[in-house]
């Protein structure tokens, strides 16, 4: 007499070309997880997180993130699996055993392929752990020889986080077998869309709203810099998400309809392979590919808007910081942050054999006022010139910064904290000097890129050598005239030796960079380096998931239309005649969700432009572009599986 246990191996052994899909899906997020988690515990990564960032708290949410996309994928990944044995599930109760009986077979099966999945996965995990670790290391820039421990806690914390999405299937597997019916069951693979004749005026209407939200969102997206900033946000993400779902929802769906409908019903082999298939599963697509839609913009824009800060960290350290290193006058406030003196510093560059050029730029410190409307309506009139400075421009050229001279009553204008908003102002514009006898009026002819002084607390106003020496002559006595002395190493290479010099007796709890280029860029690298790695790695994560989805999807689909390719063979059509109607399909099916998110992407990144000083047409192209090649690669897998179905359907 069989056991419960006998029939679950006898069971297991059946299934064994169904079961790797999901077998996949949970070795795949066990594997994930486990890498992750170890990087999290990983001594080389908690050292770095001690020293200077906050890398705890940044795996903390991303582990929380990674954990809902690998519970999704799994949960997603078990409902194509059990609606594809649902027949077989049917089976067990019409010879006899009773809903609780099927439900513990289920359970029990579950449970040993995901112990099997855990420990394949974690043994995996700890190949490849390496190879992330690595990856990390070298985006953050952290040089040396790395070693890999093994981590009993990434273990554990693994192992309890898929406990708990083991128990989430086992809910599912209870749910789906007391929830059907045993007719359920049997038709639960043919159920299908029956395409109903659309109502022409609420169909148009629907249709056109889809596209007209998306193309208000796109609008907005441009044009939220002002006091609702906020609120445009949350408007732009709103009417992005209900117009895609109306677009394919209804949009899509009644394009087909009036396709099928100008032809008379009469398709055609390539159209009835496409466009019918399509049809009687639109309705049940929606959802899915709405959410894969968005989430795939959103991670498009995420990893774009990463990487373009990590491109760029370089150019925008330097516009906040022109020079590689900079002192104030003794008398200066920020003088105190620091043991090491001018002279000391010059004396260390030498005794290291470093070669450097210096020069003393005075900076005049004045106040006064803007003309109204300049500045975009978000950052508020900005009446208040507060902590601006007046600086020579032959002085800066002197000391090595490529600056054309202003002429005489006009000024550039520079700012790297007001950089992101230069293409919003209105140029020329007056500006209100008031610290001298008399105001003086200068004009802006021009939004200069960053600072020209190393970190400044405020805009710097560079004039031309006559008007700088007006100015300072007419000042009054409380306004400040600070000397700072600017160093540029000649040799890049040495950069690092040199900021080592300038902070060898510096507190650890004072500011972090200072007046240092080389401080604040490896400080930026290391942010940004992190930033880069854990959108790429969650980035990763949800392309390979959504690529599975899909191609899981189109798996089952290709199941269910067996016999219809059989049919077809047997009417006299070739394999190559029937896959160019399934082609056509798979470009619907993967091509339009990811054309429509790298559009909504585009300009999700277009939106976030002002947060970047630099230009990032190119790196989030990059992204863009490495993205869209890695998610076509499972539409080329998904095609191959057609072509394997077709084949053997006769």
């Amino acid at each position: 007499m069989l056991t419960l246990f006998d029939l679950v191996i006898r069971s297991m052994r059946k299934n064994i070309k169904h079961y790797y899909l999901y077998f996949f899906a949970l070795i795949f997020s066990v594997v994930l997880y486990f890498v992750f988690a170890t990087l999290q515990y990983d001594s080389a990564v908690v050292e770095g997180a001690g020293q200077s960032m906050r890398f705890a708290a940044a795996f903390k949410v991303a582990g929380i993130l990674l954990i809902i996309i690998a519970g999704v994928f799994i949960i997603y990944a078990n409902a194509i699996f059990l609606k594809r044995r649902s027949r077989e599930i049917g089976l067990y109760q019409l010879i006899g055993l009773n809903k609780g009986a099927v439900a513990r077979l289920l359970i029990i099966e579950n449970t040993i392929l995901s112990a099997g999945a855990l420990v394949i996965g974690i043994a995996i995990g700890m190949l490849v752990s390496r190879v992330f670790l690595l990856l990390l290391m070298k985006l953050v820039g952290h040089d040396g020889f790395i070693a890999l421990s093994f981590s009993t806690a990434a273990v554990i914390q693994t192992a309890v986080v898929f406990v708990a999405i083991i128990l989430l299937t086992s809910v599912q597997m209870l749910y789906t077998v007391y929830r059907n019916t045993l007719l359920g069951l049997f038709n639960a693979e043919k159920k299908g869309e029956h395409p109903k004749k659309p109502r022409t005026a609420i169909s148009s209407i629907l249709a056109l709203l889809g596209v007209g939200l998306i193309g208000f969102g796109y609008w907005l997206s441009g044009n939220m810099l002002n006091d609702l900033i906020f609120f445009n946000m949350l408007a732009v993400l709103a009417s992005t998400i209900l117009g895609t779902y109306l677009v394919f929802r209804v949009t899509i769906s009644w394009l087909l309809y009036q396709i099928r409908t100008r032809k008379q019903g009469h398709l055609g082999l390539n159209n009835s392979l496409s466009i019918a298939s399509l049809m009687h599963r639109m309705k049940g697509n929606a959802n899915s590919l709405t959410i894969i839609t968005v989430l795939s913009a959103m991670t498009l824009a995420m990893l774009g808007g990463s990487y373009s800060l990590y491109y760029s960290t370089e150019k925008e350290t330097r516009y906040v910081m022109p020079f590689d290193f900079m002192f104030e006058e003794e008398s200066s406030i920020w003088f105190d942050r620091y043991d090491l003196s001018v002279q000391d510093f010059e004396k260390g560059l030498k005794e290291n054999g470093i070669d450097y050029t210096t020069e003393t730029i005075e900076l005049l410190d004045v106040g006064g006022t803007y003309e109204k409307g300049v500045f975009p309506a978000f950052l508020g009139q900005m009446e208040g010139l507060y902590n601006a400075s007046i600086v020579n421009a032959e002085q800066l050229q002197k000391a090595g910064l490529q600056m054309e001279t202003p002429k005489n009553g006009t000024l550039i204008f520079h700012s790297a904290s007001l950089g992101t908003v230069a293409k919003d102002t209105k140029i020329p514009f007056k500006i209100y000097v008031a610290s001298g006898d008399k105001e003086r009026v200068f004009t802006a002819v021009k939004f200069g890129e960053g600072d020209v002084v190393n970190a400044s607390f405020g805009p710097q106003l560079v004039v031309n050598d006559a008007d700088f020496t007006e100015y300072k002559r007419m000042m009054h006595p409380e306004n400040e005239v600070r000397n700072v002395q600017v160093f540029t190493i000649t040799n890049k290479d040495q950069l690092a030796l040199a900021s080592e010099i300038r902070h060898k007796n510096k507190d650890e709890e004072t500011w972090s960079y200072g007046f240092d280029y080389y401080s604040m860029y490896e400080s930026s690298i290391q942010s940004n380096g992190l930033l880069i790695f854990i959108a790429g790695f969650l980035g990763l994560v949800f392309l390979i998931s959504t690529g599975s989805i899909l191609y899981f999807k189109q798996m089952t689909e290709a199941e269910q239309e067996k016999q219809s390719y059989a049919t077809l063979r047997q009417l006299g059509f070739t394999v190559k005649d029937i896959m160019r109607g399934i082609m056509r399909k798979q470009v619907f099916v993967f091509g339009l969700p990811l054309m429509i998110g790298l559009l909504h992407s585009i300009f999700a990144i277009k939106a976030a432009s002002f947060l970047f000083m630099s230009d990032i047409t190119i790196p989030a192209s990059i992204a863009m572009g490495v993205y869209g090649l890695i998610y076509l690669m499972f539409a080329v897998l998904t095609v191959g599986y057609y072509r394997k179905t077709v084949k053997a359907a006769l």
